[in-house]
């Protein structure tokens, strides 16, 4: 397209010509290449003619160098030369032209080159069992309560203070602060350590967290930015941990824990491990029903736990993740974090609220950072909401609001313990009539270790081929370590999983 000004009344004025190339690349399409020319052709007056005669030549010679230079551009030996970069006059339309420019080819994706990652260990199990259409079926993989009929719980209490967040007209839907709903600090604060007046609070920063998994990210994504470079884990430990040092920066290693021969804790090659620990290592601890295997240190051996850490000056990280779902004492079950924090240690504890307020699917947590003093806790707090904020903000309400109400309120938080120690009662009601169905078939090996250890998970000594065969033949999911979900089992299924147990250990003529 030619577009031509021009004032023919006025001798000597500029004519401008302007020429549009719709066929050319998109971006080089909206260009305009505009001349201004002054008539200076003797004895010919600068007609409408005449000037349309230079436009079409003008625009030729215009149109030839654009498609000589894009040709040029495009060239393989160029592409080559410049190591097959793209070039700032590429397009979409000058790729489709050249495979010597094209990133991606026509028709594909982005992700040409991405292959579909495994399905997560345990949720894949989930997934699979979901599928499975064998009316035998049992779910013993999910870490999730369920009750005797097989299905999810909402606790009593929950419900009840679900409805009165509904009918409270004055809440609303509002962003929370970067460290969450504030109230809920000094309640969990004491919920986790007890609300013992000697305990300083004032050294604490606490920060509402993405249930247990979040806060152990943004803890451990702060460690990172203070210098710590290592973290000893758990052999075995929560599946996630790994990855979730993996995703911060930060060395993972491992410590001994469990003891096949014994099926116990290794608390030898856990001591050795620590003791030759680097200064300055974070350890991981579980404070109590330790995942997967369920065995826990005595309070002597806590003891002995924490004067390696003292002596060798590790940072301990607690993964609190069970608090009353374990036993079903608050007390009991928090007396690790509190043995430690009595000592004054700087460390750092990650608690979660979905397995004991049966709060899955809200993420509700919280990260609590025990520091020298209130003057440093105040300025970490300060830091680590610089690692939340690029994160995810802030976090959700509902579960704050759930939590909060409960423990702020005296006979709601009655109430939660009365439900939580059910809950826990039942777990160890099911743990004590699989050891008796697996003894009463006299099933190989010995299974005192079932009823030793506590909390949700037992770690049942089956090996990768048996857990698999327990799976593909009786339709039993749990995962290849051998890990079972003891809120799986109800009266009408263990006798099932008890004869799958002992068809997988007298089929290979194996032992635990």
């Amino acid at each position: 397209n030619v577009k031509l000004n021009m004032n023919t009344a006025v001798p000597q004025s500029p004519i401008l010509l302007c020429v549009e190339a719709p066929e050319l690349p998109h971006s080089n399409r909206s260009l305009i290449f505009g001349l201004q020319l002054r008539w200076r052709s003797r004895g010919v007056e600068p007609t409408l003619m005449n000037c349309r005669l230079v436009a079409f030549l003008l625009s030729s010679v215009f149109f030839s160098c654009i498609r000589l230079s894009h040709s040029f551009l495009l060239s393989p030996t160029l592409q080559q030369k410049r190591g097959a970069s793209v070039s700032a006059f590429s397009t979409p339309h000058t790729a489709k032209r050249s495979e010597a420019l094209t990133i991606m080819p026509a028709g594909a994706s982005w992700f040409e080159k991405l292959e579909e990652a495994p399905p997560d260990p345990i949720l894949g199990t989930a997934l699979a069992y979901k599928a499975d259409t064998n009316p035998n079926k049992v779910d013993l993989g999910i870490g999730a309560y369920r009750d005797e009929t097989g299905k999810p719980v909402v606790l009593p209490v929950v419900r009840e203070v679900e409805r009165q967040i509904a009918a409270d007209e004055a809440l609303n839907k509002e962003y929370l602060p970067i460290d969450g709903w504030a109230p809920l600090k000094k309640l969990t604060q004491q919920l986790l350590l007890g609300e013992d007046p000697s305990i300083d609070l004032s050294r604490i920063c606490s920060l509402q967290a993405l249930s247990g998994t979040g806060a152990l990210r943004v803890g451990f994504e702060f460690l990172k930015t203070v210098g710590m470079e290592i973290c000893y884990v758990s052999d075995p430990t929560w599946g996630n941990h790994k990855d979730i040092l993996k995703k911060s920066g930060i060395e993972c290693r491992t410590y001994p824990y469990w003891d096949p021969a014994s099926r116990s804790l290794d608390f030898k090659g856990m001591t050795e491990t620590l003791r030759a620990a680097p200064e300055g290592s974070v350890v991981l601890l579980h404070s109590c029903a330790h995942n997967p295997t369920g065995v826990d240190p005595t309070e002597a051996q806590w003891g002995e736990i924490l004067s390696i850490v003292q002596e060798k000056k590790l940072f301990p990280f607690f993964d609190n993740a069970y608090q009353g779902y374990a036993s079903g004492d608050l007390e009991k079950d928090g007396a690790a974090v509190r043995m430690f924090e009595k000592a004054g240690l700087e460390m750092i504890c990650a608690q979660s609220f979905a397995k004991n307020f049966g709060l899955y699917g809200e993420r509700i947590g919280m990260l609590h950072l025990f520091c020298a003093n209130f003057e440093r806790a105040k300025v970490v707090l300060s830091r680590i909401k610089l690692v939340v904020r690029p994160m995810y903000s802030s976090p959700p309400r509902h579960g704050a609001m759930l939590v909060s109400r409960i423990l702020e309120d005296p006979a709601l938080k009655k109430r939660w313990e009365t439900e939580l120690k059910e809950i826990a009662g039942r777990i160890l009601k099911v743990r004590s009539l699989l050891r008796k169905a697996l003894e009463e078939r006299k099933t190989p090996g010995t299974w005192e270790h079932i009823t030793n250890q506590i909390g949700m998970f037992s770690f049942t000594g089956l090996t990768v081929a048996q857990s698999e065969r327990m799976t593909q033949k009786h339709h039993v999911y749990m995962l290849k370590s051998g890990r079972i979900s003891l809120a799986g089992l109800n009266d009408n299924n263990i006798g099932y999983v008890a004869d799958a147990i002992y068809e997988v250990l007298t089929s290979e003529g194996a032992k635990l």
